[in-house]
C-alpha cells in the first residue's frame, strides 16, 4: 500500500509501506475516506515543530470505511463509516473509564497516529489502510446525517475546541467567552461556544481571513495586539500556540475564571504570570484533549447541525493532489478519496 510520508517542512512524498493485517482480537482495518490536517500538521509542514523530526506517515484526523474486522471488535461490520480516535486507547482500563482516553494505561502516553516514533509508530491516516488496535474502544460510527468530508477533523481539532468551552458553559450558562485564535481550533471554538449558549464570543487574531471567518461564525472579531489592555471574561481560550496569545488569554481571565490552552510549546520552560494567576484564583487547563471520551457529544452537536465544521475548512482536494496541497498547507485542508 501507499502512505504519505512527512519528510520535512514543506516536503511530503508517497512511499510504499507494508499493508497492516489483523493479527489479534478487537482489531479493525479502515480505509480513510476524508483526512483533515490538524493544526499540529500545519505547524510541522511550516517548519515550526522541528523537534518532531521527519520520515513518518502523516495524518491522524479522519473518517473512514471499515474493510475488515476481527473477533471481539464490537458492533462494527465491513462497509460501516466510522471515526477512529486519533489517540490509541483501549476503552476499558481505569483511565479510559474515567474519560482519560488520551492517556490509556495500555499504551504510551502520547500514543497516536501520524507523528511517528513520538506516537508509538502506529502509522498515519494518509494511507490506503489504517489499523485500529482497539476497535471496540476507538471507533465511533458516523451518523447518517453527516458527510465524511464535513467532519474529517472532528476526532481531534473539533473535539479539542469543544473541551475548551462546552464544559465550562455547562457550569456557567450564557457566560461570555474570549478566544485568542491562531489556527482552526479557535474557529471551531467560536461555533461551539455560540451553540452552547455563550452570551458573547470575542475573538482575537492577526490573520485577516480568520478574523473575517470568525465574524461570519458569530464572534465579535478584533485584531490581536500583545500590548492591548484586555477586558475580563469568565471563560478564555488560548488557541494559537504562541506565548503572546497565552499571556493575553491569561490576562483576559476574570477572577475565578478558567483559561484553557491547547498549544504545544517545545522547550523546557514557558513563562506564566503565576503571581497574578494566584491572586485572581484562575484555573488554568493544559494538556491534550481526551478525544474518544468527548467525541459522542461533539458528534451530537454536528448531527443536530448546531455546528458546521465544514465552514472552517480552507480547501478540499482529491487524494491524488494531497502531496502538492501539503507543500504549502492552508489552515485547514481536507483530503478526500475519490
Amino acid at each position: 500500500m501507499r502512505s504519505l510520508t512527512f519528510v520535512g517542512p514543506g516536503k511530503v512524498e508517497w512511499r510504499e509501506a507494508p499493508r497492516p493485517a489483523i493479527d489479534g482480537p478487537n482489531q479493525a482495518l479502515v480505509e480513510p475516506l476524508a483526512v483533515a490536517t490538524c493544526d499540529l500538521d500545519v505547524l510541522l509542514l511550516r517548519g515550526r515543530m522541528k523537534s518532531f523530526g521527519g520520515d513518518f506517515p502523516l495524518g491522524h484526523e479522519c473518517v473512514g470505511r471499515i474493510l475488515e474486522v476481527g473477533d471481539e471488535a464490537g458492533a462494527f461490520n465491513p462497509g460501516d463509516l466510522v471515526i477512529p480516535s486519533f489517540q490509541i486507547c483501549c476503552g476499558g482500563c481505569v483511565r479510559c473509564r474515567r474519560g482519560l482516553t488520551g492517556n490509556c494505561e495500555h499504551v504510551r502516553g502520547t500514543a497516536m497516529y501520524g507523528i511517528g516514533a513520538r506516537g508509538g509508530n502506529w502509522g498515519g491516516a494518509l494511507s490506503d489502510v489504517l489499523k485500529v488496535p482497539f476497535a471496540s474502544g476507538m471507533l465511533v460510527k458516523l451518523p447518517d446525517a453527516l458527510r465524511p468530508a464535513d467532519v474529517a477533523s472532528i476526532s481531534d481539532n473539533v473535539a479539542d475546541a469543544w473541551r475548551t468551552v462546552a464544559p465550562h458553559l455547562n457550569s456557567r450558562p450564557a457566560a461570555p467567552v474570549m478566544i485568542a485564535g491562531g489556527g482552526s481550533i479557535g474557529l471551531y471554538a467560536v461555533q461551539i461556544a455560540a451553540a452552547c449558549g455563550a452570551a458573547q464570543v470575542a475573538y482575537f487574531d492577526t490573520e485577516p481571513r480568520r478574523l473575517a471567518l470568525a465574524e461570519r461564525l458569530g464572534a465579535r472579531a478584533r485584531e490581536f495586539a500583545p500590548d492591548r489592555r484586555p477586558a475580563r471574561f469568565p471563560i478564555t481560550v488560548s488557541a494559537g500556540a504562541s506565548i503572546d496569545g497565552l499571556s493575553f488569554a491569561l490576562r483576559s481571565t476574570e477572577p475565578g475564571g478558567v483559561c484553557t490552552d491547547i498549544g504545544i510549546f517545545p522547550g523546557e520552560t514557558t513563562p506564566l504570570p503565576l503571581f497574578d494567576m494566584y491572586i485572581a484564583g484562575i484555573t488554568f487547563v493544559t494538556g491534550r484533549v481526551n478525544s474518544r471520551a468527548v467525541l459522542p457529544e461533539v458528534l451530537h452537536l454536528a448531527a443536530m447541525r448546531k455546528i458546521a465544521p465544514e465552514q472552517v475548512t480552507s480547501r478540499v482536494v482529491q487524494w491524488r493532489d494531497a502531496a502538492e496541497a501539503l507543500s504549502d498547507p492552508p489552515d485547514k485542508l481536507v483530503i478526500v478519496r475519490e
